[in-house]
């Protein structure tokens, strides 16, 4: 998919990213050692590059660490996020619980919470989706999915050059799928947009250890799955309704071959 938009990062912006993503803190000849590169580069983009200067800090011993590790679980998610946990978490949760917990988490991570159009009401609708997907899977694959990680309203919006926002992310062993709600019953074109435009940022915080599959998740019908294209791209994303939801996963691990 072409993103649009967006800046494009360089395989050694990536290479730095990923190395300082998997360390518990490393320093600038440490990388240039590991990836076979200058001094002069590494430290030109570790102090240039978006991905470093907003993705990445330096500590006071002068080692590098990324604000989400690549390794699960996925230390730093919480900071940005609403709700963050297990699915096995979320599935025993009780609604009032999990509501309370992901309003704090929203006012924690400057989520406005302004309720005129019914906000409260789409976490909810949310909540109700991902729980049926759950009991989807619970059939197919057993409890296996309980130690996948789950967010709910994810926010990584360090500056006007990189932001994020993500309804769920769902992180499976091998996949993050990224799902945009909408309480519609077809999709448009701007949020089948809306889904894909962020996957170039979560392939890099996640690494190339996971593919990053979008879906535009449809709660105003039922019995509904399709692939529709992306805007100004030769791509397609899958759209799909709540309670077909479990496709979108199946597409990509065939549960159900």
């Amino acid at each position: 998919m072409a993103a649009q938009h967006l800046p494009v990062f360089s395989e050694n912006e990536r290479r730095i990213y990923s190395l300082i993503a998997v360390s518990d803190g490393i320093k600038a000849r440490d990388i240039a050692a590991s990836l076979g590169l200058g001094r002069s580069e590494v430290n030109h983009l570790l102090y240039s590059s978006p991905l470093m200067r907003e993705l990445c800090y330096q500590s006071r011993d002068y080692c590098w660490h990324a604000l989400v590790r690549q390794a699960a679980a996925h230390e730093g998610l919480y900071e940005f996020s609403g709700w963050y946990g297990t699915a096995g978490e979320f599935t025993e949760s009780p609604e009032s619980s999990w509501l309370e917990t992901l309003e704090a988490g929203c006012r924690r991570i400057g989520r406005n919470l302004n309720d005129q159009r019914g906000l409260i009401h789409s976490f909810l609708d949310c909540r109700r989706t991902m729980l049926s997907l759950f009991t989807d899977l619970r059939g197919m694959i057993g409890e296996s999915f309980r130690n996948w990680e789950l967010v709910f309203e994810f926010r990584l919006n360090r500056s006007r050059m990189i932001r994020i926002y993500a309804d769920v992310l769902l992180i499976t062993p091998k996949a993050v799928f990224s799902l945009e709600f909408k309480m519609k019953a077809e999709p448009d074109p701007d949020e089948v947009l809306q889904a894909a435009k962020y996957c170039p940022y979560l392939e890099v915080i996640f690494g190339p250890a996971f593919d990053v599959i979008p879906a535009l998740v449809l709660t105003g019908v039922r019995d509904y799955f399709e692939y529709v294209p992306i805007r100004g791209t030769d791509a397609v994303l899958q759209a799909v309704s709540g309670d077909m939801l479990f496709n979108v996963l199946n597409e990509y691990y065939d549960f159900l071959s």
